[in-house]
């Protein structure tokens, strides 16, 4: 056999970790700056949430233009990176109809230019009935808040052909898998997906068992997870706090075997790891993606 052909046996029939990352984990750099360093890292992937990385040329969600999307879009295209998330993160759920209002008006600008962007996905999480966190995003009413809002979203986002990536948070009226499950069928379009951060579904109370977390949210949401976020955690004095991926508590590995076994190619993102540990981090990802 020669070279080559013992390279090709040997060589794995499962496709490499197709990891991203958040574009403003780098901070607000000028773009040609923010392509090197995603290159820099063989990103393949990112989640783009344009106010948070270019903040001067978005002074306004109302701001945005096609031109707006083409100029980010284009540059991105040509070097090679895919937007999975055109993220816009805003309170789907707010009190005051005003406010909900405008970020349902914010989030429905983003639908209508995705497409512009390069983006087939645009995403949020849901926000808060209250000011920050408030038991009050427990109830039947908040989560009804949800579905109204998202129903609204998806007929959108069906106009435009493109789709709705719900993230949920463990303080959110949207806050375990089971509930994201509940709106997946108050909502039956395919045109909703999840965008699945397990860490998010974590607290001191509930990590002890996460494996069983994990494998819940895994089974539950299944084939409408279009996207993962993967960070880590350490408790401390009865806090989660966020760490760099690999100096954590975070149990990767049933993650990482879904993403190979299960959804081949699925893009998973890498969240709140700063840049001077990202190397180190995704090292430590492809390491345990490779042993699976």
């Amino acid at each position: 056999m020669n070279p080559n052909e013992e390279s090709a046996a040997t060589a794995s029939p499962y496709p490499p970790l197709n990891l991203g990352v958040r574009a403003h984990d780098f901070g607000q750099v000028p773009l040609d700056v923010l392509i090197a360093k995603i290159r820099q890292h063989s990103f393949t992937c990112i989640q783009f949430a344009v106010k948070k990385s270019f903040l001067d040329s978005v002074p306004d969600f109302s701001a945005l233009s096609p031109g707006t999307a083409a100029y980010f879009g284009g540059a991105f295209r040509q070097a090679g990176i895919h937007l999975a998330v055109l993220g816009c993160y805003v309170n789907i759920v707010a009190s005051d109809p005003a406010e909900r209002n405008r970020a349902l008006s914010d989030f429905a600008v983003h639908l209508r230019l995705a497409r512009d962007f390069g983006a087939s996905l645009v995403g949020t999480e849901t926000g808060s009935v209250g000011n920050g966190y408030t038991p009050d995003n427990f109830t039947e009413e908040a989560f009804q808040r949800v579905v109204e809002s998202v129903r609204w979203m998806v007929a959108e986002a069906e106009r435009f052909g493109v789709t709705v990536g719900i993230e949920a948070g463990l303080n959110h009226p949207l806050y375990t898998a089971g509930l994201t499950r509940r709106l997946l069928e108050e909502v039956p379009s395919r045109n909703l997906q999840v965008i699945l951060d397990c860490a998010n579904l974590l607290s001191p109370d509930n990590y002890l068992r996460q494996e069983d977390i994990i494998a819940e949210a895994l089974d539950l949401l299944g084939d409408r997870i279009a996207v993962l976020h993967l960070k880590d955690f350490r408790v401390e004095h009865g806090r989660l706090e966020i760490v760099p991926v690999g100096q954590g508590d975070m149990q990767f590995r049933p993650l990482l075997h879904y993403m190979k076994y299960t959804r081949p190619h699925i893009q998973c993102l890498l969240e709140s790891t700063p840049e001077e540990n990202m190397e180190a981090s995704v090292a430590y990802l492809k390491r345990l993606y490779e042993q699976l």
